[in-house]
């Protein structure tokens, strides 16, 4: 019987699950039951090798691309999507009304002169 070493085996996996669609890096960890920072550490050098390419991005639970979705074979990566500084500012200033009524909810007298 041929003795084959683990990681080549589950490396093979790797590259089996990513022919056969796009994943992200938990999804292949799952896939191949390597640890997540293992998927991490592949990609990377998959994608600096130019083997592998980010064809796209998912939210994470704050609504940013930071998620990346990995296809194999050469190709232009995907562009984030970032937020305008309008749509920034808008996001500041929801936050500083909220948190200045619930003070003026709670009774606080916190003022915030330095």
């Amino acid at each position: 019987m041929k003795q084959v070493k683990v990681g080549a085996l589950t490396y093979a996996q790797l590259i089996l699950h990513m022919l056969e669609g796009v994943h992200d890096c938990r999804t292949l960890a799952e896939l191949t039951g390597l640890h997540y920072v293992t998927v991490l550490q592949y990609t990377r050098e998959l994608h600096a090798a130019k083997a592998a390419h980010i064809c796209a991005w998912d939210k994470d639970g704050r609504g940013r691309d930071s998620i990346k979705i990995y296809k194999i074979g050469p190709g232009r990566d995907a562009k984030r999507q970032r937020k305008t500084d309008a749509e920034r500012a808008r996001t500041y200033r929801s936050k500083a009304q909220h948190l200045d009524m619930v003070q003026r909810l709670a009774g606080s007298t916190v003022s915030s002169t330095n």
